[in-house]
């Protein structure tokens, strides 16, 4: 999809030229005189929005939008209705057809560049979403990129830390946030050397300074943006391995001192970690993760977050089931 061009499709030519008139001058127009014209021009042009009339020789305008949302390649474009037909019935099933919006002829200039404005806003937003979970989804996997593991572990990680979040209270928004931002969590690890990451054994005193760079690896990499998810993806990859009773890393943070991001995503990490093969590992039995989890309350862990994983392990162990059943 090309933001901001436009296929524009009517039988009449006044009509075409008076479109152009209302928005050539803002936009990269395309135009079609049929159905078929239309359906051959967003295959060639891929535009970002349709102003489409409905009465057509051959393919309506109604047929021509059924066919477009019935294809998953331009089911998301939207479609503006551009029509003579003004009753009531006409504007509600041309929404049922998949229509964003409906405007009559003849046209008003000014509602038909407010209601453009308004629905290339709606795509580009949609289309900077994409862009930015992309980039989130490529952060996460670049933390990993060197690692043994490059599958669903951030993800599946990710669903149990925004359950714990709901469960400990937080609203769907700030969930949603955290799901985002929780798979960047090792992104420092770009930084950590090949050889340290893969060796088939424990790590000596020498690497393990090495290895706890990549907290702060990653917050330096995450915090250049001012962006809420990355800011919140720079404060978990600096806390999540600081623990309750101080001992942790890179500062030594202790109990409600570590951002309460970085305390759920810690249980959510180490809870999927153990399940993993691991180069110096095998994964760990269900009942001996929990059972870590739990000593580990007070002393790595919030113990009032472990308290709330361990009410409700069955959501954590389906979450698991559901991402292992995808990565088979």
């Amino acid at each position: 999809m090309h933001p901001g061009r436009i296929l524009i499709v009517d039988d009449e030519p006044p009509t075409l030229e008076a479109l152009r008139q209302i928005l050539g001058s803002d936009h990269r127009l395309i135009f079609a005189r049929s159905g078929r014209e239309a359906l051959a021009a967003v295959a060639k042009h891929a535009p970002s929005l349709i102003l489409l009339d409905i009465q057509m020789p051959g393919m309506n305008g109604y047929e021509v939008c059924r066919t477009l949302k019935a294809n998953p390649d331009t089911a998301q474009i939207p479609i503006i209705f551009a029509s003579s037909l003004s009753d009531d019935w006409n504007e509600h099933f041309g929404f049922e057809c998949g229509g964003v919006d409906y405007v009559v002829k003849p046209f008003s200039p000014f509602v038909v560049r407010a209601r453009i404005k308004t629905h290339l806003s709606l795509v580009n937003a949609s289309f900077l979403e994409r862009s930015y979970r992309d980039a989130i989804s490529m952060l996460g996997t670049a933390g990993f990129y060197k690692d043994t593991d490059t599958g669903v572990h951030i993800w599946r990680m990710a669903a149990a830390a925004k359950a714990l979040a709901r469960l400990a209270g937080w609203d769907a928004h700030a969930c949603d946030m955290l799901e985002l931002a929780s798979p960047m969590h090792d992104t420092g690890k770009i930084g950590i050397p090949e050889a340290i990451l893969q060796k088939p054994g424990a790590l000596d005193a020498t690497e393990w300074v090495v290895m706890k760079t990549h907290s702060r690896i990653g917050y330096e990499i995450l915090s250049q943006s001012d962006a809420p998810v990355f800011r919140l993806a720079a404060e978990i990859a600096l806390g999540h391995h600081e623990k309750w009773d101080g001992s942790g890393y890179p500062s030594g943070l202790a109990g409600t001192d570590i951002p309460k991001s970085a305390r759920i995503v810690a249980i959510a990490d180490v809870f999927d970690a153990l399940s993993m093969h691991r180069p110096y590992k095998d994964p760990w039995p269900v009942g001996r993760i929990i059972e870590a989890i739990e000593t580990g309350a007070g002393k790595h862990f919030d113990p009032e977050l472990v308290q709330l994983f361990s009410a409700n392990i069955d959501e954590f162990l389906l979450i698991k089931s559901e991402w292992d059943r995808k990565a088979a």
